[in-house]
């Protein structure tokens, strides 16, 4: 793998960044630059799906400039935490694709003839499929979103609530009747604050993906 320029201070992201919302491209060419690093790095967690690295990285590339080109410095993350969204978007969205088409293919393709002298397709004699390792990947990437996001939109009770009503500190999700047993409230008051953290976490959610 090249080797990348190293990345910008703090300072000089909100320099280039500044320019480069002036209408300077050289100031854009050089956030992209400067960036390249991160594609290299979030890469090396798909070198195990057998394929290039080149490739993997000329496709993170292009999540790097599109994040670059709608980055948004007022909502208080540096490019990098915006970038590695967009790079892990990305190459999710080529696997994913291109694991689409592959299934398509293999699975229509003739393997031998039956007794009667008809075609079997792969398609014919698969009862089960592997497991989606891209969707795999998006759930770890969805869960770790979440759970970065909790603590930044949910405080006190409402958080509580959340955690083990779908047991995202690893344990058992309990149901409304079993938190409010827990915790001595009514259940109806339970689903009025799950409903209204939810809303909370949604609009969390797409402020980080816009």
């Amino acid at each position: 793998m090249k080797t990348f320029l190293p990345p910008l201070t703090q300072q000089e992201e909100k320099e280039y960044v500044a320019r480069m919302k002036a209408g300077s491209l050289e100031a854009q060419h050089i956030l992209i630059e400067r960036n390249m690093r991160l594609v290299a790095h979030i890469v090396k967690k798909y070198q195990n799906m057998n394929e290039e690295t080149e490739e993997l990285i000329s496709i993170g590339t292009i999540g790097l400039i599109k994040a670059v080109g709608s980055y948004n410095d007022t909502r208080g993350s540096r490019l990098a935490t915006y970038a590695a969204r967009c790079i892990e978007n990305e190459l999710l969205m080529y696997f994913r694709s291109k694991r689409k088409h592959s299934r398509e293919v293999s699975l229509y393709e003739p393997v031998g003839v039956d007794k009667e002298g008809n075609q079997i397709r792969l398609l014919d004699i698969c009862e089960t499929q592997d497991p989606d390792i891209v969707e795999e990947l998006e759930q770890q990437r969805r869960i770790a979103c979440l759970q970065e996001l909790l603590p930044r939109v949910l405080h006190g009770r409402e958080r509580e609530i959340i955690l083990m009503r779908y047991g995202i500190d690893r344990s058992k999700p309990l149901t409304p009747r079993e938190i409010a047993q827990k915790i001595g409230i009514s259940r109806s008051y339970v689903s009025r604050i799950e409903k209204k953290a939810l809303k909370r976490l949604r609009e969390g959610i797409l402020k980080l993906e816009t």
